[in-house]
């Protein structure tokens, strides 16, 4: 089956594509792309992939769906195209990014920056209807998502995952804590981080001292 995603992660994710949930996966996407506005636009579904090569891959932080909001999605999870609006969640991200680092707040929204750097910016579900949070899950989506995490888990070592809230957490159990870092802390969502659980996390500087103290260059947030 010819899916067109960045060259390694085709090299490493090959079989996955050829197995059936994945075909019956790929039909449902195609058929609500088709009679339904949907999110990210069909050629960004897997930039995430395209951005960070598998060789690259150095840090990975894990969301649940794409934005479904007009213009919002870019394949990226917490990202959003250049002079849209911050939705709230990227905003407390980049408030906690500010204090962390000392740094000004990012004028733009689109994460494509860390992408070129080794972060994979990966949704759990990697499309959406517009307007309707969620509908795409459980079509197959996280089935393939999981074997990403499972196949960086398996493949590489000292790769730093952020897992942010709840259902990020749940992957831990596809990540050897032997071989890699697990970061947590509540989702930058309002909702958690205005209960505590978000900011003051310095998520963004411990991974830098992660990465340099495997002789890896840290990441320009």
């Amino acid at each position: 089956m010819n899916v067109k995603i960045e060259p390694s992660w085709y090299k490493v994710l090959q079989q996955e594509f050829e197995k059936d949930y994945f075909k019956t996966l790929t039909n449902f996407v195609k058929a609500e792309y088709t009679n339904h506005v949907c999110y990210p636009p069909g050629k960004q579904i897997f930039s995430a992939f395209d951005f960070c090569p598998f060789r690259d891959v150095d840090v990975v932080i894990i969301g649940q769906d794409p934005y479904h909001g007009p213009g919002q999605a870019n394949g990226l999870c917490f990202s959003v195209h250049d002079h849209i609006s911050h939705p709230p969640s990227l905003i407390n991200i980049f408030k906690e990014l500010t204090s962390d680092l000392q740094i000004n707040y990012p004028k733009s929204g689109n994460l494509e920056r860390w992408a070129k750097q080794g972060v994979l910016l990966l949704n759990a579900t990697l499309s959406v209807r517009a307007h309707t949070a969620g509908s795409h899950q459980k079509q197959g989506w996280e089935r393939f998502t999981d074997t990403v995490i499972k196949t960086i888990s398996d493949q590489k070592e000292g790769v730093i995952f952020l897992l942010w809230g709840g259902y990020a957490k749940q992957k831990q159990k596809l990540i050897d804590t032997k071989k890699h870092h697990i970061l947590t802390s509540g989702h930058p969502s309002p909702l958690s981080a205005n209960r505590g659980y978000w900011f003051g996390n310095k998520h963004f500087s411990l991974t830098n001292t992660l990465l340099e103290q495997q002789g890896k260059p840290p990441i320009e947030w």
